[in-house]
């Protein structure tokens, strides 16, 4: 299964499109240049395209197995892991002070996309030790930073998070694992986690466990809970991996999709732990890596989508079949097959946009301190999330149509795109999760003032397509409802096509100024497949976006209207 990182698609909206010039112009980021992203775009695509690429199948084909308590891992992997942690590309973002790169989170952004193109399953180790810097950098205390951080940087040492439990889903405050003090600064950790993803594995020297407990006096639901450090080997005075932890691996995840990635049941049985953060603090800082997690999962999802849509057109330019408006020849001509292909194109543009254009608010937030770009990225968490996904799904799914009966063998690989991106929607935070986020939390910031403020920017700048400027108009409408009429479970009722909505207005907007940028003959342009699909998607797809209006805004009330026993009927 070939795969080609979209390095030029990723220059091309740095240089003309996003303003990603604005970070060198600050001190955090002036490092950032064009040389720099210029070097990091292209060494990332060789490392996708030759070193991880090629395990994407295999991986599937010969999963991650458990045998004796010892979890190895697909053949390969650890080898495409080490080029990984060698290139110190878990480091990319991270502190300098630690070993990191310092650079910015838009350009984290793009190695995590092309990194999930080329291998999801692989992606996801390095994915997680992301979000485990980031939570330690803003919480934990110097001496476990100074222990932890290097380790984790530099990929000796890797990172998982560990929230969900039998008993409670997504529900995180019904959790039960407890963490009682040793009398030493340690704490016993006791409880039960499952869908830990990369809860071991055979491909670093250690694994360090971000756990979610309860201390003995912990109030009842999300208030009570609190963070620790378990790793799997306990280090010793140097620092080095030391004593086997109680902890272990109880089983592996049989799952439809990312088989090469080990998805374990953990027990700790009375496990070693650090606090991280303040006592019952735990879900604020768990929020911080969940937070890096979710934009790092919409990268996933459109990863994914680009890699499955570069398979379906192969396979459309190569296989013949039946007569088409240009005569005999591939099914690339055929007319439903050209309109899979450009949909699938366009909403890889789309969402692409929108996860790089949160990237960049969360880095201006960071290198100025300013509101609004702190806002905007709030805003734009959920919904780059949310739709990364969404399309990672759409796309793969599209895919395996294009392929038609040929995509549901298993051979041609197609369904792999499929079955892998499936899982993207669900965690970090389910879609609807993030819908509900986006229509309480991010509705309310300042008043409403945040998102009408967003609003009123990318309407300003998108007058001039009139599909584009009403749908904007819409959105401002139904959020402006949701503020002043609508009760929460109104709100709730209509939050994913709102957050739909949302996703094809702020894709709409950004795809706009791809075509200004085309119209101008810029010389580093893509041409005409990049006005085609903008248009496509600026003629079709906005259009039908503006139908949701009515779904978003049609209340709960006939939700309800039957109970769960008529339902059943």
């Amino acid at each position: 299964m070939s795969y080609t990182s979209p390095v030029a698609e990723f220059r091309f909206l740095f240089d003309h499109v996003l303003g990603y010039g604005r970070l060198s112009q600050t001190d955090l980021f002036a490092e950032a240049g064009n040389d720099v992203t210029e070097a990091i775009l292209t060494e990332l695509g060789r490392l996708c395209d030759g070193v991880m690429a090629p395990l994407n199948r295999g991986g599937d084909l010969t999963p991650a197995v458990l045998e004796n308590g010892v979890v190895r891992t697909s053949p390969g992997f650890k080898d495409g892991y080490q080029a990984i942690a060698e290139g110190g590309w878990l480091g990319l973002g991270a502190n300098p002070e630690y070993g990191g790169m310092g650079l910015p989170q838009t350009l984290n952004t793009a190695m995590n996309e092309m990194m999930s193109g080329a291998c999801l399953a692989l992606q996801l180790c390095p994915l997680l030790s992301q979000g485990q810097i980031e939570a330690l950098e803003h919480h934990a205390s110097d001496a476990i930073k100074d222990l932890y951080l290097p380790k984790l940087t530099s990929g000796q040492w890797t990172g998982t998070m560990n929230l969900t439990e039998p008993q409670a889903g997504s529900d995180v405050g019904a959790l039960r694992s407890k963490a009682v003090p040793n009398g030493d600064g340690s704490y016993s950790v006791t409880g039960q986690k499952i869908f830990i993803t990369w809860g071991d594995h055979d491909v670093a020297e250690n694994v360090c466990h971000l756990v979610l407990a309860r201390l003995p006096d912990g109030a009842p639901g999300t208030r009570g809970i609190s963070l620790f450090m378990v790793p799997k080997l306990i280090p010793d005075d140097a620092g080095n991996p030391g004593e086997r932890n109680s902890l272990r691996v109880v089983s592996l995840e049989h799952k439809l999709g990312i088989h090469g990635s080990p998805t374990c049941v953990m027990s700790f049985e009375g496990a070693r732990g650090w606090l991280v953060g303040h006592e019952n603090g735990g879900m604020a800082a768990m929020f911080t890596m969940m937070n890096n997690a979710r934009l790092g999962v919409g990268a996933q999802g459109i990863g994914v989508a680009e890699a499955a849509y570069q398979h379906a057109l192969a396979y459309a330019q190569d296989r013949k079949q039946g007569k088409t408006p240009l005569g005999e020849g591939a099914i690339i001509d055929h007319a439903d097959v050209r309109r899979m292909l450009a949909m699938m194109k366009a909403e890889v543009f789309a969402a692409r946009a929108i996860a790089l254009a949160c990237g960049l608010a969360m880095d201006m937030g960071r290198a100025t301190g300013d509101a609004h770009w702190t806002a905007r990225a709030a805003l734009l968490t959920p919904i780059a999330k949310a739709h990364g996904t969404d399309i990672g799904c759409e796309v793969s799914s599209m895919g395996v149509q294009i392929h038609g009966g040929m995509g549901f063998i298993e051979e041609t690989g197609a369904a792999q795109y499929f079955r892998d991106a499936r899982i993207t929607p669900i965690y970090e935070g389910t879609n609807g999760i993030q819908a509900a986020d986006l229509v309480t939390r991010k509705l309310g910031m300042d008043g409403g003032a945040a998102l009408t403020t967003f609003l009123e920017t990318i309407a300003r700048e998108s007058a001039h397509e009139a599909d584009l400027f009403a749908l904007i108009g819409d959105c401002a409408a139904v959020a402006h409802w949701m503020r002043e009429e609508a009760s929460l479970d109104d709100r709730l009722a209509g939050s994913v096509p709102f957050c739909n909505m949302m996703a094809v207005a702020v894709s709409g907007w950004q795809l706009n100024r791809q075509l200004a940028v085309v119209a101008a003959g810029e010389p580093s342009d893509p041409g005409d497949a990049k006005r085609v699909a903008v248009r496509f998607f600026l003629d079709r797809i906005v259009p039908e976006a503006r139908g949701l209006k009515a779904s978003a805004t049609g209340g709960a009330a006939a939700l309800y209207e039957l109970s769960a026993d008529q339902l059943v009927g």
